[in-house]
């Protein structure tokens, strides 16, 4: 339950003004479990996590009524590690969000920090890794960012009011670097549609000198190094001029039962292009665009009040230089003991074939884990989440 810590504050600089009120809200999520590997560089892992369903985190959020239908707004959220007290997101001390900005019913919130992208906002919540599958469900190395492992910098952002169910926005990063307007350039934009029990939605997103400017945004990134060495799908493309995402899904709903699905396609285009950094293609790849195809269908069953049943399948298809092959399977069950508090358990299998971005036989390589020594690779995980 969220508490209310500050209510009521008055605006008296100047004569007449009305008394409005504001609000702030510390909320959260602690999420810990049990983690089992089948295959972690060649050996049977077996680790305490964080953050499996749902990054920990705990956050302030605040609203002041300007008067006129207008309000100032605010979010500043902490990613933590709640088995060892570490910042997330590379030491950034609100490395999930962090903004402030103004909102109109009417109209929609423009708002200016650290925030999440078009892709993220409206196809992301159709992947089942953002669900009830844990990022380890999410596509293989969150290559399209559906599970929105990387965050926007100096962004600028507007998100639209709901029109009949429509929603639209976008957003804007400005690089920061002197006579180079388009280095490390973000922008994206995205279209949503919710009514009874379908809802749809699609984005895109272009990233300019993604190993810094998205990977490589946070107070331990190198500046000269590789910032994508976490995934061999896509490690070998680490010298990318432009990522370019272009990604859709949907759900629809009949009773307890709901079936989604989601596809995107991701460039790494121009390798090679990064100057002046001795950053180079892994493997041999000198040239030309790493390309992806990725495609999950799913199915949840909301077998009591309680209990969350879920399955899903997700395909990915490397083009233009590798030319990997990911199959991944997952299944899930969560089990409410209240509003707030939950417990899960999830099943990862992955299989690869054919050559990876490093120009090798490609390995699996499940999200947020070491690539297996072979082709294929499980992961289980069991856990609790509570929110407050």
């Amino acid at each position: 339950m969220k508490k209310s810590l500050l209510a009521l504050a008055a605006l008296g600089t100047f004569a007449g003004a009305a008394h409005a009120q504001s609000s702030v809200t510390l909320y959260g999520i602690i999420d810990a479990g049990f983690v089992y590997n089948n295959n972690s560089s060649g050996q049977k892992l077996y680790a305490m996590n964080s953050g499996n369903l749902q990054g920990s985190r705990w956050g302030l959020r605040g609203t002041e009524d300007l008067g006129g239908g207008l309000k100032a707004i605010f979010v500043l959220e902490n990613g933590f590690n709640v088995f060892n007290g570490r910042l997330g997101q590379g030491g950034a001390e609100f490395g999930r969000q962090a903004y402030v900005g103004l909102s109109t019913a009417q109209f929609g919130t423009v708002t200016l920090g650290r925030q999440y992208d078009s892709v993220v906002d409206y196809t992301g919540a159709f992947e089942v890794g953002s669900q009830w599958a844990s990022y380890f469900g999410a596509h293989p190395g969150d290559l399209d960012n559906m599970n929105n492992s990387n965050r926007v910098n100096n962004a600028v952002k507007f998100t639209s009011a709901n029109y009949a169910g429509f929603t639209f926005g976008g957003l804007y990063s400005l690089g920061g670097n002197a006579g180079q307007f388009n280095r490390n350039q973000i922008w994206s934009v995205g279209l949503g549609y919710s009514q009874g029990p379908l809802q749809l939605g699609a984005g895109y997103l272009n990233v300019k000198d993604p190993n810094y400017s998205f990977f490589g945004n946070t107070p331990s990134s190198s500046t000269t190094g590789s910032n994508m060495a976490g995934s061999r799908v896509y490690s070998g493309y680490a010298s990318a001029k432009t990522q370019q995402v272009i990604s859709a899904g949907g759900a629809y709903t009949f009773g307890a039962a709901t079936v989604g699905a989601t596809y995107s396609n991701t460039q790494f285009k121009d390798l090679g292009s990064e100057p002046g950094t001795g950053l180079t293609p892994t493997g041999g790849f000198t040239g030309g665009t790493g390309k992806f195809h990725n495609a999950e269908i799913n199915f949840k069953y909301q077998l009591t009040p309680a209990l969350l049943l879920g399955v899903a399948y997700d395909y990915t298809k490397g083009y233009g230089l590798g030319d990997a092959k990911y199959h991944q399977a997952m299944l899930g069950a969560d089990y409410f003991l209240s509003k707030r508090t939950d417990v899960y358990i999830d099943g990862v299998y992955q299989h690869a074939t054919g050559t990876d971005s490093t120009n090798r036989s490609a390995v699996a390589n499940i999200n947020g884990l070491s690539p297996s020594s072979t082709s294929n690779q499980v992961a289980a995980v069991v856990g609790i989440r509570h929110k407050f």
